[in-house]
């Protein structure tokens, strides 16, 4: 199984209802988004002048280069596929790729907030909700999860159920009955380019040649670089901050050693 989505722009009307649904369904802050609605063009195209949207979100790729970045401890988790029953135990951090539906998922009990994997994502689909650091994180990252936990009862992801125009098709792309499958049958593309193929499972299908011109210009052109000294560099700053405040030697010592792992980040 691999859970996708197809993004109809024909029938996409632009109305952000998707956006709002999801910031409801997840109390997303208002100055953060899990998926978003660019509006393209107008533009002239190799066929004319060209205009749509492009509705954004995490794509869960087939080689997400947000998860192996993660610095965050590793920890055993156990997988069980809900139509065989069959289970699979991994070592993962804080962020993976869930072996038998395909999604990209976090834990943000044990995000260290770092930005690691924000940064590794050459779509822009992740954020570190600064306001939720606390003394085991710089924050906590977050993302679409195609819904989950709401899949997990039967319902739709919020931003499909929402969309009014049925612009947002979800489904099982392994399985070849599913409306997903019979889109990428018609041409559902995920937006790569030479520099940048992970295999996205978010794709989208467009009838207008211009249209579809635009929206691949928005594909990302090059894989970002990720610092991971950077990163490394912060869960170690978070480590000394605690065993210093468990010794109580949170004195002038402590504080110049936290200091200086902080400066050493930026």
């Amino acid at each position: 199984m691999q859970y996708g989505m197809i993004i109809d722009i024909d029938r996409c009307v632009g109305c952000h209802a998707c956006v709002i649904a999801c910031k409801a369904e997840w109390e997303v802050p208002a100055q953060y988004n899990r998926n978003w609605v660019h509006r393209l063009g107008p533009s002239i195209t190799a066929t004319g002048m060209a205009a749509t949207y492009y509705p954004g979100l995490c794509n869960h790729c087939k080689n997400p280069p947000c998860v192996p970045v993660c610095p965050a401890d590793q920890v055993s988790m156990t997988f069980k596929d809900v139509k065989s029953g069959k289970t699979v135990t991994m070592d993962v951090a804080a962020t993976w790729k869930d072996p038998f539906n395909g999604t990209v998922q976090v834990d943000r009990e044990r995000c260290i907030g770092c930005g690691a994997c924000r940064d590794a994502c050459p779509y822009g689909a992740r954020y570190v909700d600064e306001g939720l650091k606390d003394d085991n994180s710089l924050g906590k990252v977050d993302k679409c999860t195609y819904c989950m936990p709401r899949v997990a009862e039967g319902l739709e992801p919020a931003c499909v159920q929402t969309c009014l125009a049925r612009a947002r098709i979800f489904g099982d792309l392994d399985d070849p009955q599913s409306a997903v499958a019979q889109y990428v049958k018609k041409g559902a593309v995920g937006l790569t380019s030479k520099a940048v193929q992970i295999g996205p499972n978010g794709m989208y299908f467009g009838s207008k040649k211009g249209d579809m011109e635009l929206l691949m210009k928005a594909a990302p052109q090059e894989l970002p670089k990720v610092s991971l000294r950077r990163s490394l560099l912060s869960k170690m700053s978070l480590t000394a901050k605690n065993q210093i405040k468990d010794l109580g030697l949170l004195g002038l010592a402590g504080g110049l050693l936290v200091k200086s792992l902080q400066d050493e980040e930026k």
